[in-house]
């Protein structure tokens, strides 16, 4: 079979080679998956790149979360046992993971609502605790996790605030429904944030991003709200000021939606059916902007390393080389 294959760290569009391989055999409690659609995640560039926590043995192949189709036709979304990850035409993942593919969602829209929206639903409903009525400030609102949360927060009746870096971004924010957008490169943030929320500032936010992206959100989190850390897109790490925590009364939420698998599965699979739900009656469904061929991965993840697109990029391996759809 072919598969992207990472022998030592870099960026992707050097590192990752298109090879032929072996199809992996699986483990014990494990199922081969043949790919449908193999969805791109910034943890993929940061474990390309060797900055992520987990460090698989190299070669690895990178994809982190697919659609796929076990040996007895079923479609399933899951998250390949490393290194055997998704930019392949087959991989491995755990049999008791597995998750129905949902039959309202195409392949790449199905890989796609896995990991960014059980991370905005776990942020946002089970650390947050958002209420209907409440303000929802978004960073990075047109990304594939921004993107996500978005949706999530309009579907539980809040306010949404998307924050966005450039004006093709901020189309895509208001395309998905962002009550409003602010243009990060146009505009103050701060300011504008309290200009619509008419001082009080938001009730949730929702941070990807770190560096100035939190830095921001500890000035504009309302009385008794909440920020959600979810990643540092931005590469910088922030050190929140506790004594402003205190003084302002607002609570600063991690969020790390992995170890849910380990401490307490029950909730993904709880977490998988209300978003199942949801995208049945289409209150979600993900924003897929790119669909490229096997051949295109590491263009591909270079190009979501860098920053550069907007909602989710998915691999579907059956395109004919240089198609996109």
């Amino acid at each position: 079979m072919q598969a992207w294959q990472v022998h030592e760290n870099g960026e992707p569009s050097e590192v990752m080679r298109l090879e032929d391989v072996e199809r992996p055999t699986p483990g014990d409690g494990q199922v081969l998956l043949r790919v449908r659609a193999a969805n791109i995640n910034f943890p993929d560039v940061l474990m390309v790149r060797g900055h992520y926590q987990v460090r698989p043995p190299l070669p690895f192949t990178p994809g982190v979360e697919i659609c796929g189709e076990t040996e007895d036709g079923r479609r399933v979304i899951a998250n390949p046992a490393l290194p055997y990850g998704g930019f392949a035409e087959y991989a491995v993942a755990d049999a008791a993971a597995l998750l129905p593919a949902p039959e309202s969602l195409d392949d790449a829209e199905a890989a796609a609502l896995h990991i960014g929206y059980q991370t905005g639903w776990f942020g946002l409903h089970r650390r947050a605790h958002l209420e209907a009525g409440e303000t929802l400030l978004v960073h990075a609102a047109a990304g594939g996790v921004g993107s996500a949360a978005v949706q999530l927060g309009k579907a539980a009746g809040a306010t949404v605030i998307g924050v966005v870096g450039g004006a093709e971004k901020a189309a895509v924010a208001r395309e998905l429904g962002c009550d409003v957008v602010i243009d990060r490169r146009a505009e103050d943030v701060v300011g504008a944030v309290k200009e619509a929320t008419g001082g009080r500032g938001a009730d949730v936010i929702y941070d990807p991003v770190g560096g100035e992206a939190y830095t921001q959100s500890a000035k504009v989190v309302a009385f008794e709200g909440r920020i959600v850390v979810v990643g540092f897109a931005s590469g910088t790490i922030p050190s929140p000021a506790l004594n402003h925590a205190l003084v302002k009364n607002y609570s600063i939420l991690g969020l790390h939606w992995g170890l849910y698998n380990t401490k307490n599965p029950k909730l993904v699979q709880h977490c998988h059916e209300q978003l199942t739900e949801l995208a049945a009656r289409g209150a979600i469904r993900p924003l897929v902007s790119e669909r490229v061929p096997l051949d295109g991965a590491a263009a591909a993840v270079q190009r979501v390393g860098d920053g550069v697109t907007t909602g989710r990029v998915t691999v579907v391996p059956t395109l004919e080389n240089g198609a996109t759809a």
